[in-house]
């Protein structure tokens, strides 16, 4: 692909170590690798991100996907999501751009969009996140975005232009029905991400099935279904890695205790945060603290 070798070059320049950048472009990182890395748990908000160099697995709830050099993940609400880096040396490092989605961009832009291309899914189908090849338009948008970090008095009025047209690229994309449907209101995926929006807001808060389904406006059984389609978790299981990923930040962020940082996110028990601790993450919170803060910095 033409600018890939370019896109690649800016990343690794801007990234010069291992590790997770935030840059002057409003939602735009970089992350770099020169090694495969142990499965880390982050919370992903809506996003894009485009793999210029190496592969990454990421498992969402019980789905697994694969995305290498010169392709993109797609996400469209809030996710859990375990990432791996599986590919990556000192000579060829993962490099990799991420770009936050803006839900209102996406909006105004749907306004305009001919839904035309990739065959999009029906949308009780359709899945909360997918991943595609980078189109030579997408990469180039990705790469003139990055070239601003060299012209900083450029950013502020060049990169909302940029970023709006990285938004349509992806919009009428391979996945762009993601990113339709997020901001119809309409669709299954649309209501389902009503309900995520509540949940990563009231995580803490006892919940229940036929309340979450009445915020999406389906019925609960409607809802469950819908619900594991988008994100592959039950939205129990959603809530309770929306709770740990907070817990765990506490406990390294602020130094909370194991039983405190549970009692902050929800649980009345503190027994009962220990058993999921080492569901989800198989050791224990005291003996996760090492792995918690290497996870921190991606």
């Amino acid at each position: 692909m033409e600018n890939l070798t370019e896109l690649k070059q800016r990343i690794a320049r801007h990234a010069p170590d291992d590790g997770f950048f935030d840059t002057a472009v409003p939602g735009l990182s970089l992350i770099r690798s020169q090694a495969v890395s142990d499965p880390v748990h982050t919370l992903y908000d809506p996003s894009f991100c485009l793999v210029a160099s190496g592969r990454k697995r990421a498992r969402i709830g019980s789905r697994e996907i694969v995305y290498e050099t010169g392709g993109c993940l797609v996400v469209g609400i809030d996710l859990p999501i375990i990432g791996a880096v599986i590919e990556a040396s000192t000579d060829a490092p993962y490099l990799c751009l991420k770009l936050s989605l803006d839900r209102g961009m996406l909006a105004d832009l749907l306004l305009g969009v001919a839904h035309t291309g990739g065959g999009a899914p029906e949308p009780d189908r359709t899945e909360a996140a997918g991943v595609q090849a980078a189109t030579p338009e997408l990469v180039d948008a990705s790469t003139r975005l990055l070239g601003l970090l060299d012209a900083p008095q450029d950013i502020a009025t060049l990169a909302p232009l940029v970023i709006r047209e990285i938004h349509y690229r992806l919009m009428t994309g391979p996945q762009g029905a993601i990113l339709r449907q997020i901001v119809s209101g309409e669709s299954h995926l649309g209501q389902i991400g009503r309900a995520v929006a509540y949940l990563c807001d009231n995580y803490a808060a006892p919940t229940r099935i036929e309340d979450l389904a009445r915020i999406a406006g389906m019925s609960p059984s409607s809802f469950h279904e819908h619900f594991r389609t988008a994100t592959a978790m039950s939205p129990l299981q959603f809530r309770t890695r929306l709770r740990m990923h907070e817990a765990r930040r506490l406990m390294v962020a602020e130094g909370l205790s194991a039983a405190e940082a549970g009692f902050r996110v929800g649980y009345d028990s503190p027994s009962q945060f220990s058993r999921d601790h080492v569901r989800i993450y198989s050791r224990p919170p005291r003996r996760d603290l090492s792995r918690m803060q290497a996870e921190q910095a991606y």
